[in-house]
């Protein structure tokens, strides 16, 4: 039964249930890698219910994808039909590890589109848009999902591949382009370089910045300044993976909370440390099992995402039934740094430093010389910041009121630090 245009609770849990026993009916004898996953464990396939499978599959690792591609290369055997059927390569960026290599079958990126096109229309774009996509093609997912997606939707696709920033900007204003497609470090980026340039972003017609590859998307400081650089622009957060493609969407009622794409995805909520499962309300590991990707599916595969597990399985106010992940993603489980005694993650030092309007750039360096890591912060004022003594104390004020810990922070010239397109890498280890 539908809750009025979005599916019941019950209904969600009983095609996930139906699914994953079709998926896991599809992958033997045909897929070598999960066969002989679970053939060495006697895993049965009569699947009962969504907690039997949850209780008695294994987790699916990175890290044992990665060593299966390395025995088997390229493309390893987590494969479900020959080889002739793939027709799309993407990899993961390596960021935290090596790149592990993903290929999909012409009819599992077809049911990836669709979900690309859910966070499209959650986001209130339509094909009356024109998406700008500020960023270079690569093997990564996520710029060809998004991009064909935007053309499915019948929304006019403006690609900005091998272009400076300012070149985009020009092309944003030129184009009329009412949709923006980045980082959240890379949307404050392109307003840098506008004020650089005398390039009035009121002029610009964007209502509308979709965001990923960082936890900003979901930071209520980063957004604010996103905001501020971009007038009558909205911040739309979502995530995905290389591996399993586009996992969730912002709720359009709730900023800084993200829908699961439940009707592509089963989720857990596990302890990183014991695999168990983690009460509502806790954070724990965001676990998924693809439903629809067939051809080079991942069962339970631990993401490495943090979040909290929604306290309530009930409609949320904007009449969907999907799980809600309130704050969006947290940070990851090879992320977090102990710091002194405490945990420390980058969406909290994100969280303190957007606060101060006047920073342009930081980068957090992290030390392992002494018995405890120490950490340390420099931070990049704009130039027409004034006593920037006073911004560093009230800053390091800051960290030891939010954190507990006493960082020292320190004030480098403008522009000397770096500058990022894709993903911030703004933490540093040095001895």
């Amino acid at each position: 039964m539908a809750d009025g245009p979005h599916p019941s609770r019950a209904a969600i849990e009983s095609s996930q249930l139906e699914q994953l026993r079709s998926l896991v009916a599809e992958l033997f004898p045909g897929n070598a890698f999960y066969t002989e996953k679970y053939s060495a464990v006697s895993i049965t396939f009569d699947i009962a219910s969504l907690e039997d499978f949850s209780q008695r599959f294994p987790f699916t690792t990175k890290q044992e994808l990665v060593a299966n591609q390395q025995k088997h290369p390229p493309f390893g055997t987590n494969l479900t039909y020959p080889l002739s059927r793939y027709t799309r390569f993407h990899q993961t960026s390596g960021t935290s590890g090596t790149p592990l290599r993903c290929l999909d079958t012409q009819e599992n990126w077809e049911n990836m589109l669709e979900s690309w096109i859910e966070v499209y229309r959650a986001a209130g774009v339509t094909n009356e848009d024109r998406i700008y996509f500020a960023f270079s093609f690569g093997p990564f997912i996520g710029f060809w999902m998004a991009f064909e997606a935007g053309t499915r939707l019948g929304a006019l696709c403006i690609p900005g591949g091998s272009m400076s920033s300012a070149a985009r900007i020009r092309a944003i204003l030129d184009n009329g382009a009412t949709v923006l497609c980045c980082t959240p470090t890379y949307a404050i980026r392109l307003a840098e370089v506008a004020a650089e340039e005398k390039m009035d972003l009121r002029q610009s017609k964007i209502k509308t910045i979709i965001v990923a590859g960082e936890p900003g998307g979901s930071i209520p400081a980063t957004r604010a300044r996103v905001a501020e650089l971009w007038p009558g622009a909205r911040m739309f957060d979502h995530h995905g993976m290389t591996e399993v493609g586009p996992v969730t969407y912002e709720c359009p009622v709730h900023p800084c909370s993200l829908h699961i794409i439940e009707s592509a995805y089963y989720a857990e909520f596990i302890d990183p440390p014991t695999g168990q499962p983690v009460a509502p309300g806790q954070v724990g590991e965001l676990v998924l099992t693809t439903l629809a990707r067939t051809g080079s599916p991942l069962l339970r595969y631990r993401t490495g995402d943090l979040v909290k597990r929604p306290l309530s399985t009930s409609s949320c106010a904007c009449g969907r039934n999907e799980l809600l992940l309130e704050g969006g993603i947290l940070g990851r489980t090879d992320d977090m740094i102990v710091v002194r005694g405490v945990n420390v993650y980058p969406s909290a030092v994100e969280a303190i430093i957007r606060n101060c309007k006047s920073i342009s750039e930081y980068r957090v360096q992290i030390s392992h010389s002494q018995a405890l890591a120490e950490m340390h912060i420099q931070v990049e004022f704009y130039p027409d910041s004034k006593d920037s003594a006073a911004l560093v104390a009230s800053l390091e004020k800051n960290f030891e009121t939010d954190l507990a810990l006493r960082v020292p922070i320190t004030a480098v010239p403008a522009g000397s630090l770096p500058r990022f397109e894709m993903k911030a890498k703004r933490w540093v280890s040095i001895q």
